[in-house]
């Protein structure tokens, strides 16, 4: 009802697809999160929704219901080719989605992932058959143009962006496991002979023939902003990135992350209910390496023991490298009764969990381009301690109403939670800063305006 106050639809009905590489109930991250709360409100804008995505696990029947929504899932190989993996062809069982695509016939394809069949060939496909195609970049790959997908220079540092063959080629196959100077020297070789020696089999191949296949990438990139209507990005960064890289302005929308829960309720002002030691710190979100929570923990655990504070991480553990994960900060945190690892939280609950934190911690060592707790928290009352990356360096005022921590860096995350821990003072100061962030309402008003343009 809210939503419609806002928006009044003109025009027909419109029928829209969105394609993204996982969907529940087999996966459950930020990116389902968001397409799921922007599917109920252009529902209940009174368009038609309906959700594709690929199943390279086989445990998804192949079409369901989810919140009210009809699901596809296209089984895909578990185990990929090459060519497959690096879009150079659609991978084996595309063909399904192609055939419901044609079948289904929607006005318009609003792609959120670029992974393994979802990509380049689905794009081509939708334009064949008429369908205008729009796409929002929920991870830091940004589309094409980061051939690792972190935006992480050597996996150490935050990349500037600039793609270039012999750069990004060293940078991944850093991230591969090759020692640092043997990357430099495969990053080295001239692309166009590296497309020769990329035909050799297995990992020499791929060795070989990378910067080859960073200049195929940025290709790719192209030809994507050439038949896509629009790309969406969540920060300003990644709209600066994309420009420096070629990306057509004129095709680039910014629409920041938004609130997706609905009656969130502030916690009692900093007068009321100050922070007060030990210092209640949180974390709460996927567990694994790209979050850097492990750093975090041997940050925690190397404050002297006679410091008071308790830390308290929260993340699901649905598959086996999240429990393995999970298992690597029981040992990083030792005896450390300070540290706790505790069972996943279903959505619902996250704002009462986000509110009895003093403050949440968001220590990615990866870009990001949300991530959405910070706004849950932001929206509670609870300030925020984050890497100074992507998209938390826009939302987190440093010094104002929270804190920007170098990525991975454990002395100064032991530095910063040390001295908030002696003075939880600072944290109501932070506090009395936060703004209320946008809502999921917001994000649907200016995805509405988008599709009817």
């Amino acid at each position: 009802q809210r939503l419609h106050a806002r928006v009044r639809t003109a025009g027909a009905r419109v029928k829209i697809v969105h394609l993204l590489g996982w969907y529940f109930p087999d996966s459950v991250g930020g990116t389902e999160v968001y397409v799921e709360g922007l599917c109920r409100r252009l529902r209940a804008a009174g368009h038609d929704v309906l959700i594709a995505a690929p199943d390279s696990h086989h445990v998804a029947p192949q079409h369901y219901e989810h919140d009210g929504v009809p699901v596809f899932r296209y089984e895909i190989p578990k185990a990929p080719n090459r060519d497959e993996t690096n879009h150079r062809r659609p991978v084996r069982g595309s063909d399904r989605l192609y055939r419901w695509l044609a079948a289904e016939r929607p006005d318009i394809l609003h792609v959120h992932s670029f992974t393994t069949a979802v990509g380049l060939s689905e794009i081509r496909e939708a334009r064949r058959l008429g369908i205008r195609v729009i796409v929002t970049c929920h991870l830091p790959g940004l589309g094409y143009m980061c051939r690792t997908g972190e935006l992480m220079q050597w996996g150490r540092y935050p990349c500037d962006g600039i793609a270039i063959p012999d750069k990004c080629a060293s940078c991944y196959l850093t991230r591969a496991g090759m020692p640092q100077v043997a990357a430099r020297v495969a990053g080295a070789i001239p692309p166009a002979m590296g497309s020769l020696l990329g035909r050799l089999p297995g990992p020499i191949g791929t060795t070989l023939g990378m910067t080859a296949s960073v200049r195929e990438f940025q290709a790719l990139q192209r030809e994507m902003f050439a038949l896509v209507e629009r790309f969406v990005v969540l920060n300003e960064t990644a709209r600066q990135m994309l420009i420096s890289n070629g990306a057509p302005t004129a095709k680039l929308v910014l629409n920041r992350l938004g609130l997706g829960h609905a009656n969130v309720t502030r916690k009692a002002s900093p007068d009321l209910q100050p922070a007060t030691a030990p210092v209640r710190f949180g974390c709460v979100g996927r567990l694994y390496p790209a979050k850097g929570v492990i750093e975090l923990v041997r940050a925690a655990v190397a404050i002297p023991r006679d410091v008071p504070f308790h830390l308290d991480i929260r993340g699901p553990q649905i598959d086996a490298a999240s429990r393995s994960y999970a298992s690597a900060l029981h040992v990083a945190a030792r005896d450390d009764l300070r540290v706790t690892i505790g069972p996943g939280v279903d959505g619902d609950d996250i704002p009462a969990l986000l509110a009895s934190y003093d403050v949440l911690l968001i220590p990615s060592v990866g870009f990001e381009n949300g991530p959405t707790i910070a706004l849950e928290a932001m929206a509670v009352g609870t300030p925020i301690i984050a890497s100074r990356i992507g998209n938390l360096a826009e939302i987190v005022q440093d010094g104002e109403n929270g804190q920007l921590v170098a990525p991975g860096d454990i002395e100064e995350w032991s530095r910063v939670l040390t001295d908030l821990a002696h003075r939880p003072s600072t944290i109501d100061r932070w506090r009395r800063a936060l703004r209320q962030p946008r809502t999921m309402d917001d994000i649907a008003v200016d995805y509405l305006a988008l599709y009817a343009a």
